[in-house]
């Protein structure tokens, strides 16, 4: 498991064509895509599972708790983007809600997510 950061502080300022705001880049992919959003009410849980693909799961709105294959739980919030390779085991839960955006492909490249030190 690791953890990411597409908060606003971690994107680049686009001004061509006259714009202004800032992008945080996720991820890149040439192959087919799964992309849904899940909601979590509180005492949420995604149950430990493996993972028939690689996946990033983009917490958008409220805080949980995830895991890979080890059982320390480490708090996310949103802004984070956690990714889960190909067969890893891993679980999502949360106390009071939330909401994230997940996506799913035999491809997922993170490279312009930020990298968030380990140690939460």
């Amino acid at each position: 498991m690791d953890i990411y950061s597409f908060k606003k502080e971690t994107g680049k300022k686009v001004e061509k064509f006259q714009s202004d705001f800032i992008m945080s880049g996720i991820t890149k992919t040439h192959k087919d895509a799964h992309i849904g959003c899940m909601h979590l009410d509180e005492h949420g849980v995604i149950g430990y599972h493996q993972a028939v693909v690689p996946q990033l799961l983009l917490v958008v709105e409220g805080e949980g708790m995830v895991r890979g294959e080890e059982e320390r739980f480490t708090t996310v919030k949103g802004g984070d983007a956690i990714y889960w390779g190909k067969g890893e085991w891993h679980e999502t839960k949360t106390e009071a809600g939330l909401t994230a955006i997940v996506i799913e492909s035999e491809e997922l490249d993170v490279s312009a997510l930020a990298t968030i030190p380990k140690k939460r």
